[in-house]
């Protein structure tokens, strides 16, 4: 059974940096697209970057681009998401998945989630 953990959340200021690791465990690392995915209180689970098996195709939320880069480490079953200039409307809790999606933004696509990490962003 596969199982996703994520490391890596608190609170920062507005500016600020933090990086999201996301550790694969009981399935075939390399054989996923790995996503992160986050949900603020009252509103709905939204993609925030995604990654290809390779590791060679990212793509990103416009919210986030160019301020969040996404990586992977298939030989170490390792997801990362790096987050620079935080924002308040940043917070929310952050989830890693892997699924088959070949790129799709919707929740439903990905088969294996993790419990969350919470970004919290002060002003």
């Amino acid at each position: 059974q596969g199982q996703l953990v994520e490391s890596g959340g608190g609170l920062v200021q507005a500016g600020g940096s933090l990086t999201l690791s996301c550790a694969a465990s009981g399935l075939s690392f390399s054989s996923y697209t790995m996503a992160w995915f986050r949900q603020a209180p009252g509103k709905e689970r939204e993609f925030v970057a995604g990654i290809s098996r390779s590791g060679i195709t990212t793509a990103y939320a416009g919210s986030v681009k160019g301020r969040f880069t996404i990586s992977r480490d298939n030989a170490k079953n390792i997801v990362t998401l790096q987050m620079n200039s935080l924002k308040p409307e940043d917070t929310a809790v952050y989830y890693c998945t892997a699924g088959n999606s070949n790129g799709d933004r919707k929740p439903t696509s990905y088969d294996y989630w993790g419990q969350g990490t919470q970004v919290t962003i002060s002003t």
